[in-house]
């Protein structure tokens, strides 16, 4: 077995890597030596990882990081205000904010062409996923004793099946 030269060496001495004939993959040259054009499949030998699509940038590259990615922070400051709301004796208005900052997140999915972090999975599977956890989380606040802000008829029945 043959060992391969290091792809970063060509690329150090201001010429680019090399590619593996017609898979596309960085490294060495193919057996006869020739660089070929490079393919759309997938190399048969992965040599780093892709990058996930929540990478990308929701305002361009000469914003500093962390304005880049307000989308996520949005959510996450919104989500902590809502625990420490919670943590502070208001677990009624804590729930309601959290409830809120993902059904906002499942928004900016679904606005925006770009989210940054945010975007974790597909699309659709994002939005879906964001907004029925914002309407579970709304929903457990309202129907939360005591006082109860909104009521439900059938629960009460439900709660007494299961529990007895």
């Amino acid at each position: 077995m043959q060992a391969e030269p290091d792809a970063a060496q060509p690329a150090a001495a201001g010429g680019a890597p090399a590619t593996n004939g017609p898979t596309g993959a960085t490294g060495a040259t193919g057996a006869s030596g020739a660089e070929g054009p490079r393919s759309r499949r997938f190399p048969s030998v992965t040599r780093d990882t892709a990058r996930p699509e929540g990478s990308g940038r929701a305002v361009p590259g000469a914003v500093s990081t962390p304005a880049r990615q307000w989308p996520m922070l949005s959510v996450l400051t919104a989500t902590a205000a809502g625990l420490l709301t919670t943590a502070l004796g208001q677990p009624r208005i804590g729930c309601l904010v959290i409830g809120a900052a993902l059904s906002a997140a499942s928004v900016l999915r679904r606005v925006l062409p770009s989210v940054g972090m945010l975007a974790v999975r597909s699309r659709y599977t994002d939005m879906i996923t964001y907004g029925v956890l914002g309407v579970a989380i709304t929903l457990l606040a309202l129907v939360m004793e005591p006082k109860p802000w909104l009521d439900i008829p059938f629960l009460e029945d439900a709660v007494r099946f299961t529990v007895r």
